[in-house]
């Protein structure tokens, strides 16, 4: 998402940046963290697309057979409903089938998707013990801490937020709000949410993959079934947080995107040069 912090005008190299005495070269992510964000990627896609295959296998979400189709399976209908309404789509060959087979590895694939899955599951859990070594390491947790005045300044960022397609439509000035922090109330609660997810998916998981064994832990989500919907419904909170997160850090401009590639940023200015000055 895009940066909190006091923008100043964004230098085109690291000499050009010296050259500027006002504009402060500050180191923004740890090693670490920067490695496990982009690593992430791949190892979300490959969990996504195996775990939809799975879900073929078995949906989570059933109902009682159609009279015309015979079909049992939301996502079926989800399928059938597209290839009826949208242009393009009505010869497709197998209607129930079509989420399945443009979102999972396609049919029959149930042996190799899941074990797919469990490779990106272990480098999953690999991949978030390395971020949260980067946070630590990097003091970067303490930016993700809550603070009391977050709900007023998540106000005020969503505000921001919905103003600036306007803004730019009627080519006026729209100020992001200053804060004093490494991220506002919005992005820190995003990128809070995010590690608890990953903690609950992979606790789900094992919930699912050893039923019997871990009984205890299957408990706590409420049995089997209920851990199995608890781990479908969190793949979209990856996903909801996805989306407008690359939209946000395009639109923020390359510094952000930068700091997160080679881990430092210019938008820092230095407290003995104020702004009127640079």
């Amino acid at each position: 998402m895009s940066d909190s912090t006091l923008p100043v005008s964004e230098p085109n190299s690291t000499s050009t940046l010296l050259d500027k005495p006002g504009v402060l070269v500050a180191k923004k992510h740890h090693l670490l963290v920067r490695w496990s964000h982009w690593l992430n990627l791949p190892i979300l896609l490959g969990l996504i697309v195996s775990g939809i295959s799975i879900y073929w296998a078995s949906p989570v979400y059933q109902h009682k057979p159609d009279s015309n189709t015979g079909n049992v399976d939301v996502a079926a209908d989800i399928g059938i409903w597209m290839c009826s309404h949208v242009p393009g789509l009505h010869h497709y060959s197998s209607p129930p089938d079509w989420v399945y087979n443009h979102m999972s590895l396609g049919p029959g694939m149930l042996a190799l998707a899941l074990r797919l899955h469990w490779l990106c599951a272990y480098s999953f859990m690999l991949n978030g013990m390395a971020y949260l070594a980067g946070l630590v390491m990097g003091g970067g947790w303490r930016s993700l801490l809550p603070r009391r005045t977050d709900l007023f300044d998540a106000l005020r960022m969503f505000r921001y937020y919905l103003g600036v397609p306007f803004a730019k439509l009627v080519r006026r000035k729209w100020l992001h709000p200053r804060f004093n922090t490494k991220y506002n109330a919005l992005q820190r609660t995003a990128y809070f949410s995010v590690p608890v997810a990953g903690c609950l998916s992979v606790a789900t998981g094992w919930a699912i993959h050893k039923p019997m064994q871990l009984y205890w832990l299957a408990a706590i989500f409420g049995g089997y079934n209920a851990a199995r919907v608890w781990h479908f419904w969190l793949v979209w909170v990856y996903i909801l947080f996805v989306v407008p997160h690359v939209i946000l850090v395009f639109a923020d401009g390359w510094d952000t995107l930068r700091s997160m590639i080679v881990g430092w940023s210019t938008r820092v200015q230095r407290p003995e040069f104020p702004k009127n000055e640079q």
